[in-house]
């Protein structure tokens, strides 16, 4: 190995930040290493807040972060291998604040239904720059429209920097351009197994944010950074393979041809809709995005090739089939936000669920929903505090948790004004 090998452990925390650590040449191979539990009682603005599970008050103990050294992948710093861990108690015992274990519990619980989930992620983002005057504006790109590409759309192609790095260290490109609103990119990686698809998606986030940097641009995954333009989501599109690897998700172009399985997941999905939010979409800017007519995943809805829904079916059928999810965004942890999507669906299909009818309405002028995601975080979780059923799947100490760190951001943001609540976020998200 050169002499300047390293290896960059992460794990992803309850904010979605990517905490960890170099460590030498020798640690490349399975390990562990240890960070404080105090780690989930800390907001964005470094305030401790007494949270389940944090341990505030209880001697800032110590978690294990614990990888595999098949896990271990090419980075994008010279000389640094990086590696996903998962977290655990000192005793062994994983930790209930992981959302990585939790996603691999959740796929464990699908395949022992005969099934397992394939997960496709949609990163949208906003790009900022400092003007002469050392202000963070939105980066200045006048040639740009949805579906542009090249330097009209990007004149300091800061994303072909980031395209041409992540095919060399192998992620898995599935498509690049601009959305409707500028400057606002997309980003989009293959299909895959959950975990592998979030690991990559996690990654890439970070890998782009650190280039955009070394191009004088500020990427920010915030859900609405802009108040008079649009938002950014994290779209979730999943299906299932059975054990022949066949994809059982089945024909949705048309009402009649679903199968019982997308019923279900449709109707969990509908069922657990406000309790959902406070988790896939977590921060008080959060709220900002998810507004009505907003094509942004706001309305208790499904429907099948449309855009202002929550649940979108594809007309795509066979190995394409799939179910997309449009509620969340990139402030969530992706995996628990995932794993968050599949425990609905699942308590859906498994509870054999009742399915509404599909949305019929346009959703901009008309619609027929009369159920909404909650106004603001605060009422999202208690909507989320409310639904005990979804509570349970995904965890009552992650949940917990999350409670209990998202109240002290709710009072923090409220004595904010202006680009203090964007500049509160934008560092980090």
């Amino acid at each position: 190995m050169p002499s300047g090998e390293r290896l960059r452990l992460l794990f992803c925390d309850h904010l979605s930040l990517a905490r960890g650590k170099y460590l030498p040449a020798s640690k490349i191979g399975s390990g562990s290493s240890r960070f404080c539990q105090g780690t989930f009682a800390v907001t964005y603005d470094k305030e401790m807040q007494p949270a389940p599970g944090g341990k505030m008050l209880e001697g800032l103990p110590d978690m294990d972060a614990v990888y595999r050294g098949d896990d271990i992948r090419q980075g994008w710093e010279p000389h640094t291998k990086v590696v996903m861990a998962d977290l655990y108690e000192t005793s062994g015992n994983p930790l209930g604040l992981c959302g990585r274990s939790l996603l691999k519990r959740t796929v464990r619980e699908w395949q022992a239904l005969g099934l397992t989930p394939k997960v496709g992620l949609e990163l949208e983002a906003f790009a900022f720059q400092r003007d002469e005057n050392g202000k963070l504006v939105p980066y200045h790109t006048p040639g740009a429209y949805v579906y542009s590409t090249g330097r009209l759309a990007d004149p300091l192609r800061f994303t072909d920097a980031i395209w041409n790095k992540a095919h060399e260290v192998g992620f898995p490109i599935d498509g690049f351009t601009t959305e409707y609103d500028a400057p606002q990119f997309e980003f989009t990686l293959t299909y895959d197994d959950a975990v592998k698809a979030v690991d990559d998606i996690f990654l890439f986030r970070l890998m782009a944010r650190e280039i955009a940097l070394d191009h004088g641009i500020i990427l920010t995954f915030m859900p609405k950074p802009i108040p008079t333009l649009g938002g950014s989501g994290l779209h979730v599109n999943f299906s299932f393979n059975d054990k022949q690897g066949k994809n059982v998700i089945g024909e949705t172009a048309h009402v009649e041809t679903l199968s019982d399985l997308t019923k279900g997941c449709i109707a969990g999905l509908m069922h657990h809709h406000r309790g959902m939010a406070g988790l896939v979409a977590p921060t008080v800017n959060s709220y900002e995005r998810l507004k009505p007519a907003s094509l942004s995943g706001y309305w208790c809805n499904w429907g099948i090739d449309h855009r202002g829904v929550t649940t979108r079916l594809s007309t795509e059928g066979g190995k394409k089939a799939r179910i997309e999810h449009r509620m969340g965004d990139a402030a969530a942890n992706p995996y628990t936000l995932v794993a968050t999507v599949l425990q609905a669906a699942k308590l859906g299909f498994t509870g054999k669920y009742n399915l509404p009818a599909a949305e019929t309405a346009d959703c901009i002028e008309r619609h027929d929903a009369t159920i909404g995601v909650p106004d603001n975080l605060a009422e999202a979780l208690k909507a989320l505090a409310e639904d005990k059923k979804l509570g349970a799947a995904v965890g009552e100490l992650l949940v917990g948790n999350h409670i209990g760190i998202k109240e002290g951001e709710i009072r923090r943001v409220a004595a904010l004004e202006g680009d203090a609540v964007r500049d509160y976020y934008i560092y980090y998200v």
